[in-house]
């Protein structure tokens, strides 16, 4: 079955960096679209950043754009988020998800998805 596994998540202070892995197995990784989704405390799930499957430019939401850099490896099955300039406000619990067709930033259109990691940005 599909599983997809992130990592990397942690505590650190404002202004420092987290890398994100997700790891993928059981589908053909390079067919999907991948994308990042946080969600914080009381709140509903939010799109982050995704990619689509040949590794082109990602697409961000306004609130992580020029912080976060999506990227992906189809050799290692894994897609990334590189996070610098943290801030208190992107403290949640990330999660990837995958689907087959192009970027889209609702949740409900991605099929598959991990059991999250946390992140928290201290101040």
């Amino acid at each position: 079955q599909v599983q997809l596994v992130e990592s990397g998540g942690g505590l650190v202070q404002a202004g420092g960096s987290l890398r994100l892995s997700c790891a993928a197995s059981g589908l053909t990784f390079s067919r999907y679209t991948m994308g990042w989704f946080r969600q914080a405390p009381g709140q509903q799930r939010h799109f982050v950043t995704a990619i689509t499957w040949n590794a082109g430019d990602g697409y961000y939401a306004d609130s992580v754009k020029g912080r976060f850099t999506i990227s992906r490896d189809n050799a290692k099955n894994t897609v990334y988020l590189q996070m610098n300039s943290l801030k208190p406000e992107d403290t949640a619990v990330y999660y990837c998800a995958a689907r087959l067709r192009g970027i889209v930033t609702t949740k409900e259109d991605y099929n598959y998805w991990g059991q999250g990691t946390q992140v928290t940005v201290s101040s």
